[in-house]
């Protein structure tokens, strides 16, 4: 009679990256790298170019869906003050994709190694960030949140920067304590008490939807650099605790929690369910091939945030079940390619740029995730953007540059397939 096999972390990494399309433990997938032409099969092409040309896609797409999402609010006195005219936003946005393709362009020429040496200084100035946020005259309050630092012609929000820092933060911390992996209490407590600063600090704001990605991210880390499997679910049963906790302790969070699994009911239509409401009509109004581009009747003053947390309705109003679909399969394709690169990279035991590259895997997926999730009734409302298309700034920015640093490490991974040095 046959038993089952006890269980197992490594097997379970194991099995994500078979899921992932990774290969096993000691393969190195490089295949990808080769251009199969029979006139030259052995050239190696320079950096991925199918990954630039679908981020290249959803920034194209997510500009054009802003412009469609905010064209109407001048028409409304409420929101006429934010957006004096009709392409006001959407130059604002353009203003920011451009800055943020910019700064990419900047951070791809940046090697690991420099990453690598400043990750604890970029993490310890997002926390200095994220307290200046908190300081009256410092951080600007918009509808009882406190988030953004103004910066004259613009707004920097820190949570943003927070996200990138911690990925390269517990990168560079589970390469320095490598060595105590198995021993999780010496080689965790640092990272749990980094954890619950930015925690507590984002918390004050309130951002939750931030705290959680950046719980997701710096775990997710701690999971795939190998530290002690029963001690790392026992913290990921604690870290789940803690939310639950949270959301009984906050009135305001648990009617949240109510209105999302009653969203009709009267109590909730018009007060926390009033969003995902809307967002569900959006869809239905959709269908399969959508009502046409820029002929959303929810973004007419009925849904709030439309160009921010609620574009993927917009979208499904707009481009219908069809356009909905492409972006979900866009964004699992993206992150499924950004942890495909950072395995290439800790097969050629380059573990910081391999655990990094995961990291933002983690980070641009998972969020990605959470804002569908949101907009189709699947989670919770939470106060977070769709990645790499939603209108914000400082969301764009940071997505930029973190893909750019992803792209960095694949392009470094190639030059060492070629023979030289990263």
């Amino acid at each position: 009679m046959s038993t089952a096999a006890p269980f197992s972390l490594d097997a379970l990494r194991g099995r994500v990256a078979a899921w992932l399309g990774l290969g096993g433990r000691d393969a190195l997938p490089v295949r990808d790298w080769v251009n199969a032409a029979p006139a030259n099969p052995s050239r190696v092409l320079g950096f991925d170019q199918a990954m630039v040309l679908v981020v290249a896609a959803l920034l194209a797409l997510g500009l054009v869906m802003v412009f469609s999402s905010t064209i109407a609010l001048p028409d409304n006195p409420r929101t006429a003050r934010i957006a004096p005219n009709a392409t006001y936003m959407l130059v604002r946005h353009a203003l920011a994709l451009g800055v943020g393709l910019m700064c990419a362009l900047v951070a791809v020429q940046v090697p690991l190694r420099v990453w690598e040496r400043w990750a604890p200084w970029l993490f310890a100035g997002s926390i200095l960030l994220l307290v200046l946020v908190l300081v009256p005259y410092i951080g600007r309050e918009s509808k009882g949140a406190r988030r953004w630092i103004p910066l004259g012609v613009t707004s920097f929000q820190p949570s943003e920067l927070a996200k990138l820092a911690i990925a390269m933060y517990a990168a560079s911390y589970m390469v320095r304590k490598m060595e105590i992996k198995e021993n999780f209490l010496r080689a965790v407590t640092p990272m749990v008490i980094a954890l619950a600063v930015v925690g507590l600090l984002l918390l004050a704001e309130p951002d939750m939807g931030a705290f959680i990605v950046i719980a997701a991210v710096a775990m997710g880390i701690l999971f795939l650099g190998g530290v002690n499997g029963r001690m790392f679910l026992l913290s990921l049963l604690v870290l789940l605790g803690a939310f639950v906790a949270m959301i009984v302790m906050s009135p305001w969070r648990a009617e949240r929690i109510l209105a999302f699994l009653r969203p009709w009911d009267p109590v909730y239509s018009q007060g926390k369910g009033y969003q995902l409401v809307h967002s569900l009509i959006a869809f239905g109004r959709g269908e399969i091939f959508g009502q046409g581009l820029g002929s959303s009747v929810e973004k007419l003053h009925y849904l709030p945030e439309a160009h921010t947390d609620f574009l993927l309705a917009v979208i499904g109003e707009e481009l219908g079940f069809v356009g909905v679909a492409l972006v979900i399969a866009a964004f699992f394709w993206l992150t499924r390619r950004i942890f495909h690169i950072g395995r290439q990279a800790i097969a050629l035991d380059r573990v910081f740029s391999g655990l990094l590259a995961q990291g933002i895997g983690i980070w641009i997926g998972g969020q990605a995730f959470i804002n569908m999730g949101v907009n189709l009734g699947v989670l919770p409302t939470k106060g977070l953007t769709l990645p790499l298309m939603s209108y914000g700034g400082s969301a764009i920015l940071l997505n930029c540059v973190a893909l750019a640093i992803v792209l960095r490490v694949d392009i470094e991974n190639r030059q060492l397939m070629r023979g030289g040095r990263a």
